[in-house]
């Protein structure tokens, strides 16, 4: 029979770091209705405010269609100097737009930064019309739902191509830091143009060439990536900052207004900056705990990371760090060194939790008869002394 094992470990005694460190985080007080804070250096999740609540994530969403259009380019579907025309569908879009019409023949590097740059609601129903594998918008939604749950986006709903109000297009903050994430390290090569201030496309639009990021121009690291406004939605943004070698991706939405996401966002990159300083908290190879083993040459086996962790911790505060290691148990042999057993649960007073895999720091043989027999035995003294509750 399997059980969860829940062992609490003083983690601090294993951190080797200096005892005058006290780690308690002063929590970042938001005014968005939903956000999500993580350092992607080390993994650590900052801030998370109905970070799983599907929500209209209205031009954020555009980062998607962003990401299925990359990947096309990529594998040779499409090239940045294609032409691709205009339907009268992907004209009619109004909001944001490039002011496309049906007589233009639009090259795919001049859409990716018309939406980018420029948030056009009809660049993307025409990256999306192209790419689709009916040749609709619709379809391309449909997809675009597939590839998100795919890439672990649960909590995302596509019905059209910019997130031009619709009932059932929403996305998580996660989801959208999760996406965001993996635009700036799946595709490096076209990340720089969302640190574009401008783009004046073919001098039609000389009213609408400014990037709506209001953190481009602060000179506080920030490089991207997308804003997004409907009455719905409130105020959001999806962006992304790196100092040093720190970067941060943050997820704000619900905002009242341009001026309060501003301020909200700056304010979240400073904060996420100035109050935190990263820490190794283990090396790999350490052994924290040992788990049970049922039915292998050894009655236990060691756990420990597979990787060095490193996190964030607040540079002011209390209480030491206490962590637990959490695994299913008796594990069942044969084991071998490196396979995943359980994790390390962590979470610094005032900042969400952060769990790490443990793997298995040896291999465990399957035993023979006796090392059978012991556990076996040890099973049947173990149910007696439970009594009838625990009988077979």
């Amino acid at each position: 029979m399997t059980r969860m094992f829940r062992l609490l470990v003083p983690v601090a005694l294993a951190l080797l770091l200096a005892p005058v460190f006290p780690w308690s985080a002063q929590a970042f007080d938001t005014r968005a209705k939903a956000a999500y804070v993580m350092d992607v250096t080390t993994g650590t999740v900052l801030l998370a405010r109905n970070a799983d609540e599907p929500l209209p994530p209205a031009s954020m969403s555009k980062l998607m269609t962003l990401y299925v259009t990359f990947e096309a380019i990529r594998d040779g579907r499409l090239s940045l100097d294609e032409h691709l025309p205009v339907s009268r569908h992907a004209m009619s879009y109004g909001g944001s737009t490039m002011f496309l019409d049906t007589t233009d023949r639009v090259r795919v590097e001049d859409l990716l930064r018309g939406i980018i740059v420029l948030s056009g609601n009809d660049a993307c129903a025409v990256l999306a019309e192209a790419l689709s594998p009916d040749g609709t918008e619709a379809g391309f939604a449909r997809y675009m739902t597939q590839r998100a749950q795919q890439m672990g986006m649960t909590n995302s709903t596509f019905t059209n191509s910019n997130g031009w109000p619709a009932a059932g297009h929403r996305m998580s903050m996660r989801d959208l830091a999760l996406l965001s994430r993996r635009i700036i390290e799946d595709f490096p090569e076209f990340y720089p143009m969302f640190a574009e201030t401008e783009f004046a496309f073919d001098g039609r639009a000389p009213q609408n060439i400014q990037n709506r990021n209001p953190l481009l121009r602060l000179g506080i690291g920030a490089d991207g990536l997308k804003t997004g406004h409907t009455q719905e939605a409130g105020y959001g943004l999806a962006g992304s900052a790196k100092q040093g070698e720190r970067r941060v991706v943050f997820v704000i939405s619900g905002l009242d207004s341009a001026q309060i996401r501003a301020e909200e966002a700056q304010a979240i990159v400073n904060w996420a900056f100035r109050q935190f300083v990263e820490k190794s908290i283990l090396d790999a190879g350490t052994e924290v705990a040992r788990a049970d083993v049922w039915m292998g040459d050894v009655t236990s086996v060691g756990l420990t990371p597979a990787e060095d962790i490193n996190t964030l911790l607040p540079v002011l505060g209390g209480d030491d760090l206490k962590a637990e290691v959490v695994y299913q148990g008796p594990v069942r042999a044969p084991i071998a060194k490196g396979d995943e057993l359980g994790e390390l649960v962590f979470a610094p007073e005032g900042l969400p939790e952060t769990r790490v895999p443990l793997v298995a720091a040896q291999d465990v043989p399957r035993g023979g008869f006796m090392a059978r027999l012991r556990t076996v035995s040890g099973l049947l003294l173990t149910r007696l002394k439970q009594g009838p509750e625990g009988a077979l």
